[in-house]
């Protein structure tokens, strides 16, 4: 694939890219993102629910959307200053040695981003068999905070404990982690999970994240980002934004919208529909954010 601008891109996206002005704030999801310090704007790639090992009528190509999605990150114009996956990177399976032969492959496969730095937080489906022992060997910490260029950012880990919850020794890190952070910080937090209680009864919900709200909350700033329902959706907590991100495998449906969460049937004459990437520019605050969806595209 050649190198092209993000204009170039949206002309190859062809129908189906979705311009959205959030009115909600914030900075990214499933997706690609921009922010910025005072002095330096930057942006940086999030992709979601790859659910590598996968096999089934909902994705033939299976074993090719996520190195399409490499390809794209590969062929922007200019490199993001990171890359990120907020989880389900590989699809569950009960066999450990299986279970690390698909983290191994995907690892493999995203070590051909061309980008200096690549982040990893895990989903159910590569850490609630094994409290995240696998994902560890090959992707290291579950959760985790770093700085970048004036803003904080914080990965939480709400699916190695099968009762999907943070649990208290992580909200008590995080607790402590915020108390460090000056109140004009930017705080981004991605998980991937909901925080808040979306839809529980398909699982889209993280137990105790209403206390992880409750610490967010007194920081002006904060915007979260995940992944799990394989969908775009926008929500308030007080004046905290989250935003969904469109997964890398298949679509699932709104919630509570039938009456099972069971993936979208693949569309034959819109092969990649509902999977894709997303840009969002952020200006300096108090300007909103401007998102652009991508969709996927058979290459």
């Amino acid at each position: 694939m050649n190198h092209f601008d993000r204009r170039q891109f949206m002309q190859l996206a062809g129908i189906g890219g979705v311009v959205f002005a959030s009115g909600l704030g914030g900075v990214a999801s499933a997706a690609i993102a921009a922010t910025g310090s005072a002095d330096e704007d930057f942006y940086f790639v999030q992709l979601s629910d790859a659910h590598w090992g996968f096999e089934g009528a909902p994705n033939p190509d299976a074993r090719g959307t996520l190195p399409k999605a490499v390809a794209v990150v590969n062929a922007l114009a200019q490199a993001p200053d990171f890359v990120i996956f907020t989880g389900d990177l590989t699809h569950t399976t009960d066999d450990p040695n299986e279970r690390r032969k698909r983290m191994g492959e995907v690892r493999d496969i995203v070590a051909g981003l061309k980008v200096r730095t690549v982040r990893f937080i895990p989903g159910e489906h590569d850490a609630s068999l094994d409290n995240g022992k696998a994902f560890q060997e090959f992707f290291g910490a579950t959760h985790y905070s770093f700085d970048h260029k004036g803003v904080h950012f914080i990965a939480l880990d709400n699916v190695s404990d099968p009762g999907a919850k943070l649990g208290d020794a992580q909200l008590a890190w995080l607790g402590d982690d915020l108390k460090k952070q000056p109140d004009a910080r930017r705080i981004v937090v991605f998980a991937h999970r909901p925080l808040f209680d979306l839809y529980p009864q398909w699982d889209w919900a993280t137990r105790d994240g209403a206390r992880a709200v409750e610490l967010l909350m007194p920081h002006a700033d904060v915007t979260v980002f995940y992944g799990h329902i394989h969908q775009e959706n926008h929500h308030l907590t007080g004046h905290i934004a989250h935003h969904s991100a469109r997964s890398l495998i298949y679509p699932l449906p709104a919630p509570g919208s039938q009456p099972r969460r069971a993936p979208l049937p693949w569309d034959p004459a819109q092969p990649y529909k509902g999977l894709g990437v997303r840009e969002v520019q952020a200006p300096q605050p108090p300007a909103r954010c401007a998102i652009t969806e991508w969709p996927l595209r058979k290459a």
